[in-house]
């Protein structure tokens, strides 16, 4: 498989098709390579962005401006099964490197493009990032808390659900070429990717015609479902039926509550939303986080403590997960830990750390046949 793509998107489909077990050559441009290379925060000279979606594969650097790089990446091409894109619009044509010219070079190969707003007539003039897509897309618009500024979500949500999606796609693509012989061209964009996560906002809009709006930690469908600040911290509380809204009044002292006609379905509560988050509130405040997840835990209700970063990493149930890869099981010197894939698997999983810009171009240009003036040349690095 060839990674020809930058950012977040693209690579974490090449990741995860590299944990999963392929091999994965990671062709990056000079003198820089992929664009996040250069991003903060950066940990002994490497970007954490870069390492968090890119190990399991060899760097190759290559000039595909050139005519001699952009035959020798398709050289590699003939070799693979999957190129995996993400060209800001029209570069891939201008290059030669765009669906026709792979597909007729050879038929099984699958290319997966990677884009923001997809490849028509207008989402092909548009570059655009996580953030931006969030904002176009609608997303931003029922983000945070109903009197605040728009924000975005904090995490790269888009890209990393549009690199699952890309991921997915190449493998159900590798399944059907088994049986047609032929390769394909998928095509992942953020946009799209944005929509799906809000499939039950669309829905409800296209049904009721109402924009959904901020609700700060609320949920739409359900109340009280939010956090909380208790004497010492906040927590979060979630019941999503009648019952459970039941059992959380028994527990709190209030039972008379759950009777009144304001309160008595969960459509009653979220029109009343405000009223009884007033009510919860004044109780919470009153003892700590502690005790409020013991007796609301013991209750049967959903309960969490907001934990900062640093503590969820800290949690008995994180530990308990074992999601981490520890440096010494990659022979990665001095590295990182590194997040394994959100699947528990037997086979193939983290092998390779995140490799170092041009670390296997020599390695996998002598493969193909390449000298060693001719791999200089090649990779723009020559001079």
């Amino acid at each position: 498989m060839l990674d020809l793509s930058t950012n977040i998107a693209g690579p974490f489909a090449a990741m995860i098709l590299g944990d999963l077990g392929a091999d994965v050559i990671k062709v990056e441009r000079p003198p820089g390579g992929d664009d996040t290379r250069a991003l903060p925060p950066q940990w002994q000279g490497q970007a954490t962005v870069f390492l968090a979606v890119n190990r399991n594969k060899r760097s190759v650097v290559l000039d595909l401006k050139t005519p001699e790089g952009r035959e020798a990446l398709l050289k590699l091409a003939d070799t693979a099964d999957v190129v995996i894109e993400s060209f800001p619009p029209g570069l891939g044509a201008k290059l030669g490197l765009a669906w026709p010219d792979f597909h007729s070079r050879c038929s099984r190969l699958t290319l997966c493009s990677v884009s923001a707003f997809g490849g028509g007539p207008l989402g092909s003039r548009e570059p655009g990032y996580d953030a931006l897509v969030q904002a176009v897309s609608g997303m931003m618009s029922f983000t945070g808390d109903p009197d605040g500024p728009t924000v975005r979500i904090a995490p790269s949500l888009l890209d990393l659900t549009t690199g699952m999606w890309a991921a997915m796609g190449i493998m159900a693509a590798l399944v059907r070429r088994a049986q047609s012989g032929q390769g394909e061209h998928i095509q992942a964009a953020l946009i799209d990717s944005a929509f799906t996560l809000m499939c039950h906002q669309v829905l409800g809009f296209l049904a009721t015609g109402d924009t959904p709006a901020k609700l700060g930690s609320g949920a739409p469908s359900a109340a009280p479902y939010r956090v909380y600040r208790a004497a010492d911290g906040e927590f979060i509380l979630a019941t999503a039926t009648d019952a459970q809204f039941a059992r959380l009044c028994r527990e709190l002292q209030l039972a008379g509550l759950a009777a009144e006609a304001r309160f008595r379905t969960v459509a009653d509560r979220l029109a009343a939303r405000d009223e009884l988050d007033a009510i919860l509130a004044k109780v919470f405040q009153a003892d700590t986080v502690d005790t409020w997840l013991r007796r609301l835990g013991s209750a049967g209700i959903s309960v969490g403590r907001v934990n900062d970063l640093r503590h969820a990493l800290e949690a008995e149930l994180t530990v308990e997960r074992r999601l981490f890869v520890r440096p010494e099981e990659l022979g990665w010197e001095a590295g990182l830990p590194l997040l394994r894939l959100p699947i528990a698997m037997e086979g193939e999983a983290v092998r390779r750390p995140p490799p170092r810009l041009g670390e296997h171009t020599t390695e996998v240009l002598t493969a193909l046949g390449y000298d060693p003036v001719a791999i200089a040349r090649l990779s723009g690095l020559s001079g």
